[in-house]
């Protein structure tokens, strides 16, 4: 097998976008049950959105990110990088979801990305609800242990309960905190937006060790200040990125579940999450795109598959610049 032949996208210009069977950036379909030599990075689905206390619908999310990301090319201008030509990455299909049981769809996930870890491959994972990251969190404390969190959404999700049930896609940080998954001081949230049920909801998530800002807080710091501001808090500890899509007004991602005024432009979270580089991601998420609540043109699918694709940049970033740095 070659690079330049195994794992690259189909080229638009001979085989239209518009034409055959849709995976993540057009990227060739390698389920990890067959193996997943030689690659770097496995974009998964996670089709599932029980965990929802509003609206639901994000189970239809991957398929409609999947759909968006035909418009993705391999070569990141403001990175000066080659994604595709520098990372092996393959898309692996949906993770087995048990619809209506979250505590069962938790096990059942857990079992195909322990196969993508076992692998020693990256999991880009496309949701889903944001209660999805606790599966992934506890496949890759596992192995990591407990990790930094990078965290840009209008919400911290760090509540004790809905209705009396502890699973909740507003629980799941609280609950990671709980099973040692997260390191909260070197974990960074942001974004945080909209109204609360009380004071202690920004109150408690501080207490129990996070670096909370605001969307205030941020816009006032800029992509560069909270960039720096991550990697002082991260350092080189390994750490996990999650993107909410209602981090973004709902102006430009009304295909959500439970939208916020106030959020941030497509061009302010590609310069937020742009920031980012030289951090040891070693997984990474992308949630909550509901697709009937979308937009025309599936706008909020189309900002997420970017934000994914973004993901995959300082990835290939950091990989190209170790090894220059290894061969000089």
């Amino acid at each position: 097998m070659s690079l330049e032949t195994d794992f690259q996208q189909a080229d638009a210009r001979i085989q239209p976008r518009f034409a055959g069977v849709r995976t993540f950036a057009r990227l060739r379909h390698v389920p990890s049950a067959s193996g997943l030599e030689r690659v770097d990075v496995a974009v998964l689905g996670f089709p599932f959105d029980t965990a929802t206390s509003y609206r639901t619908g994000a189970r239809f999310g991957p398929e409609a990110v999947r759909s968006a990301s035909v418009l993705l090319r391999p070569y990141h201008a403001t990175h000066a990088v080659d994604v595709f030509g520098t990372l092996n990455c393959v898309d692996a299909g949906d993770v087995p979801v048990a619809p209506g049981d979250t505590v069962e769809t938790f096990a059942r996930a857990q079992v195909e990305l322990e196969r993508v870890a076992d692998s020693n491959v990256f999991p880009l994972v496309i949701g889903g609800d944001h209660s999805i990251t606790l599966a992934e969190l506890r496949v890759l404390a596992g192995r990591h242990g407990p990790l930094a969190l990078v965290h840009l959404d209008a919400h911290g999700d760090t509540w004790d309960e809905y209705f009396g049930q502890p699973y909740f896609h507003g629980t799941t940080f609280r609950r990671a905190l709980e099973e040692g998954l997260i390191d909260p001081q070197a974990s960074i949230q942001a974004g945080l937006r909209g109204p609360l049920y009380a004071e202690s909801d920004i109150g408690e998530a501080r207490e129990m060790g996070f670096t909370v800002l605001s969307a205030e807080d941020l816009r006032a710091l800029g992509a560069g200040a909270y960039g720096d501001l991550v990697r002082a808090r991260v350092g080189d500890r390994p750490a996990f990125l999650t993107f909410d899509v209602d981090f973004c007004d709902p102006t430009v991602t009304p295909g959500t579940g439970t939208p916020e005024i106030g959020g941030f432009s497509s061009a302010e979270a590609q310069g937020f999450v742009r920031a980012l580089v030289g951090l040891s991601f070693v997984g990474a998420d992308v949630v909550e795109v509901s697709p009937s609540y979308d937009g025309p043109g599936q706008i909020t699918a189309l900002l997420a598959a970017n934000i994914a694709w973004e993901i995959l940049a300082l990835l290939a970033l950091r990989r190209r610049d170790r090894e220059q740095t290894s061969a000089s």
